[in-house]
């Protein structure tokens, strides 16, 4: 099962890069920027409550769906691309097994532990 999850945000990855062809903005851009949603790590200096709500808010998929309607709707290229860039970067962590925080540790996400992470507790 983990296989087919893998390879559904794998597609959903393609899927924004298609969407971002749609823009008229340099191809580069996309890949310039993809890392950048991960400076919400940061949040995880102020503790891991604070860093799994930042984490959390810059990787969340409905967060990114919300930019792109914004941008949709304000004809806004700005808004549109951030909509999908954080869609494709939230899918492609998705594919390594980087799922939303949970505030007890920044290994345990919704998708389990990552890997040398704690071993759940049954």
């Amino acid at each position: 099962m983990k296989s087919v999850l893998k390879i559904e945000e794998l597609l959903m990855f393609a899927f924004s890069i298609a969407m971002f062809n749609t823009l008229n903005y340099p191809w580069w851009y996309y890949w310039a920027f993809l890392l950048l949603p991960d400076l919400s790590m940061l949040g995880y200096l102020a503790g891991n409550k604070v860093g799994a709500w930042s984490y959390n808010l810059a990787h969340h998929k409905g967060v990114a769906i919300g930019f792109w309607i914004v941008g949709f709707q304000l004809s806004n290229e700005a808004l549109l691309f951030i909509g999908i860039l954080l869609f494709g970067h939230s899918s492609l962590d998705r594919v390594f097994g980087y799922g939303l925080k949970f505030t007890d540790d920044f290994k345990h996400t919704h998708l389990g532990w990552l890997p040398a992470g704690k071993k759940h507790k049954a």
